[in-house]
């Protein structure tokens, strides 16, 4: 049998698919093929478990001809949009699509009436494939890194050699990310060695943090890839991070995390799979969630959600794993 997953992002997204790739392999023996979009192919391309990994190109037909000519015998979506849709339908064959629960969602933003149910998305993701007699191995999340892109702590500041705090800046959207302020002063009561991590947006804050201690803060936003990063994320004493991809990455390594959520709520099924990790939120917001994804700023314009946070326990949290 061969088998079309599809799942075209983001990065935690498509990292908590993993599972699927691997009990679908594990326990079917099929030929697995994967279709998501090039900008996140590093994510998937050393997994020893997806035979083809196949590109979403920017033309429809083009992606379709190349897909029609594997002659699937099912797809496994995992996105469940309209393009998924089409795709589906121009290859006519038999499908399986991810329940994206949008009504209990919705009632959770707009009403805050929790209907969601209390299993992980990847539990929800697995759904997807039990006619086939797959279930979930318990195995976790899968993360794989070519040797090439494995960075060598060598080449850090010694005093970044015998372990450190992997401190995630980034986020998607602005809502579920810390101001510059509470992670200036997360920085500046850690006695711990931290590696700031992000991508290339993050740049201007990460060198802002960089200055708080240089002694003590590397600076690794925008140097290196997504890979390199997780390699990084890998190899931290703990992981402090917002709800964002290097956060469900670190969940597959099996990293301590602790998880600060603005706009966003574990509730969701996106909370670290699997991992020891701590959960970090502002009690008793009437407007939270806002969002199932998050907004650029705070519709409120308060922004408690992540303003209220309490930085001197993370920072303690943090300190006590370190040590």
């Amino acid at each position: 049998m061969k088998i079309l997953i599809i799942r075209f992002s983001s990065i935690g997204d498509i990292v908590l698919t993993t599972p699927v790739i691997r009990c679908l392999k594990e326990q079917t023996n099929a030929e697995i093929h994967y279709l998501t979009k090039s900008a996140f192919l590093p994510v998937l391309q050393h997994n020893p478990f997806i035979d083809k990994i196949h590109t979403l190109s920017s033309m429809f037909n083009q992606t379709l001809d190349e897909l029609k000519k594997e002659k699937f015998d099912l797809i496994i979506d995992l996105h469940h949009n309209l393009r998924t849709a089409r795709f589906k339908k121009a290859l006519g064959i038999k499908s399986y699509s991810f329940n994206k629960l949008n009504i209990q969602k919705w009632l959770l933003v707009k009403l805050k009436i929790n209907r969601m149910p209390k299993e992980h998305i990847v539990d929800r993701y697995l759904d997807t494939c039990k006619t086939l007699g797959v279930k979930n191995d318990g195995k976790g999340l899968d993360y794989f890194i070519d040797k090439t892109e494995e960075v060598d702590l060598s080449t850090l500041p010694e005093k970044f050699h015998k372990g450190y705090i992997a401190l995630v800046i980034g986020a998607q959207h602005g809502t579920k990310r810390l101001p510059l302020s509470k992670l200036e002063r997360f920085c500046k009561n850690s006695t711990s060695p931290i590696v700031v991590l992000g991508g290339k947006d993050d740049t201007a804050n990460a060198w802002h943090l960089e200055r708080v201690a240089p002694e003590r803060i590397y600076n690794a936003c925008g140097k290196y890839s997504i890979n390199q990063s997780a390699s990084l994320v890998k190899q931290a004493t703990i992981v402090v991070s917002h709800d964002t991809g290097l956060m469900h990455i670190a969940a597959a390594f099996k990293k301590e995390i602790l998880a600060v959520w603005g706009n966003t709520v574990p509730e969701f099924g996106m909370y670290p799979y699997l991992t020891e990790h701590t959960n970090f939120e502002v009690p008793n917001l009437s407007c939270r969630p806002c969002s199932k994804i998050g907004h650029v700023v705070c519709p409120k314009k308060h922004f408690h959600c992540m303003e209220k946070q309490d930085i001197s326990l993370l920072v303690q949290k943090a300190n006590q794993k370190h040590e």
